[in-house]
């Protein structure tokens, strides 16, 4: 048998496994495990060992709620992996992904997020387990907001001190991610603890999803009444995580009875989320770059045509929105003060449940993907686009091209569960394509900052269109924008 892999980081000795070529280690600890005393703190350093550490075995899921969530064993929540081509080697770029799951869920350890395809395309690939839901994105008294992000700037910096003993380059680390994840690396390009961390970012269904320190409070206050306990991490310290978790998947489902007060925050099934809190997260990104209070980096901004009909499937809901869920769709989010009428007079023939479709993709996804890339174009950045309009082949095609659907294809995992429930056991040649093409985007972009199609300027807007036939074209589309023009992708706040 031949010799594991081992690898020194700063903090120890670790070993891993060989998979074919690939060396391969999971469940190293970038962090503390952040319970006891440290729960709902920022992360810890971990602390070195003598001897080897065995890597071989994924970190146990942190805590989540929602319909998605994964059963949580072990409280070694901070944990992430790494899949290398070459451990010898030095200087291969490295991308490190950050997983989505609406801040409540998801884990690095999803099959969709196998590494294999990317690590055989010359990626040091490195996936993150960060803290979510209540543990994460809770605003609770005596410690800071938006844990999750702390647990990814940890990450980061995990990264810049080991990923040469991996054989990867730290002044080439991509960061990427999708839907949360997307959000969560918006977020990062406006914090200063995260400069340098990064040079290039990938960004997939970026969410509009952020909300006032006000909102946070009652949702906090809201959250720990069902408890029995103070909105503060000493009286929540003493909850179990899981119940506090099952508690936040109940709360999420009382969310559209509270639309009166809550506003937006009511229609999205997710009660907690980023928060402006001032000191962790000052702005939104999209302010933030516009107004030149951060730079610009090379960006990879994409999301699929389709978002919203996967939460439509979710929920069960697929063929059922009426006229008054429409109407309330069109008040809440298309853009003030007169963009429920602009959207009816642009899709005059559009029924009350595509009309329902179109606003919500847009404005929790496609609006801020684009806004995103604009503003970081404003910020000496370069921007690149596309939007995936190939249709989920399974089920009939009633997914359409859904939100998520681009994860498998980025990744190259179609026979992973995720890939097999939106593609089928066999997928089509076409989507095949897809695959590759969006892949190679992935893997062009991360060595040299180019995914081999045109940059979004403000001359020549255009997007990779991703399909049975992939094209470059003007984008968005005329009626998007004069819809969302004077769109201001602003925190979500109490009515």
């Amino acid at each position: 048998m031949p010799e594991q892999p081992r690898a020194r980081t700063a903090e120890g000795l670790v070993e891993g496994f060989w998979r074919g070529e690939h060396a391969v280690f999971r469940g190293i600890s970038y962090a503390q495990p952040p319970v006891g005393p440290l729960r709902f703190q920022a992360p810890a350093p971990v602390k070195g060992w003598e001897g080897t550490r065995q890597a071989t075995e994924f970190g146990p899921v942190v805590p989540q709620a929602g319909p998605t969530a994964e059963k949580s064993v072990g409280n070694d929540w901070l944990t992430l992996n790494v899949s290398t081509p070459a451990l010898g080697t030095a200087g291969l770029p490295v991308l490190v992904w950050i997983h989505g799951g609406a801040y409540i869920a998801g884990a690095a350890s999803d099959p969709m997020y196998d590494p294999a395809a990317l690590t055989s395309a010359g990626l040091v690939v490195v996936s993150i387990n960060y803290r979510v839901a209540a543990e994460g994105f809770a605003l609770v008294g005596g410690a800071p907001a938006n844990r999750g992000f702390l647990d990814q700037i940890a990450a980061l910096e995990w990264v810049q001190r080991n990923i040469a003993a991996f054989g990867g380059d730290p002044d080439r680390v991509t960061v990427a991610g999708q839907s949360a994840g997307a959000g969560s690396i918006a977020a990062l390009l406006t914090m200063e603890r995260a400069h340098g961390l990064f040079r290039r970012a990938i960004v997939h269904s970026v969410p509009g999803t952020l909300c006032t320190r006000a909102l946070a409070e009652e949702v906090a206050a809201a959250l720990a009444a069902r408890v029995g306990a103070a909105p503060d991490a000493e009286a929540l310290s003493g909850i179990d995580p899981l119940r506090l978790a099952g508690e936040l998947t109940a709360l999420g489902a009382d969310l559209p009875g509270r639309h009166k007060s809550w506003g937006r925050l009511s229609q999205t099934g997710v009660a907690v989320c980023p928060v402006l809190d001032g000191v962790v997260l000052t702005e939104t990104p999209w302010r933030a770059l516009a107004g030149g209070r951060t730079d610009g980096i090379e960006l990879l901004v994409g999301h699929t045509r389709d978002e919203f009909r996967l939460f439509s499937v979710m929920m069960g809901r697929l063929g059922t929105f009426n006229e008054d869920e429409a109407q309330t769709a069109l008040e809440l989010f298309a853009p003030a003060p007169d963009g429920a009428d602009a959207y009816r007079a642009a899709y005059p023939q559009a029924t009350p449940e595509e009309l329902l479709e179109l606003v919500y993709s847009d404005a929790l996804f496609r609006m801020p993907s684009l806004q995103l890339a604009q503003a970081n174009r404003a910020a000496g950045g370069t921007s690149f686009l596309f939007e995936l309009q190939l249709a989920a082949t399974a089920s009939g095609g009633v997914l359409g091209a859904c939100h998520s659907l681009d994860v498998p294809l980025a990744f190259g995992t179609l026979d992973s569960p995720a890939g097999r429930h939106l593609f089928g056991d066999r997928p089509t040649p076409e989507v095949s394509a897809v695959s590759r093409e969006l892949q190679r985007g992935w893997v062009r972009f991360a060595t040299a900052g180019d995914p081999g199609w045109p940059a979004h300027g403000p001359e020549r807007q255009l997007t990779r269109v991703l399909d049975i036939e992939s094209k470059t074209l003007p984008y968005p589309e005329e009626a998007s924008r004069r819809i969302w023009e004077r769109y201001d992708p602003a925190p979500f706040d109490l009515m």
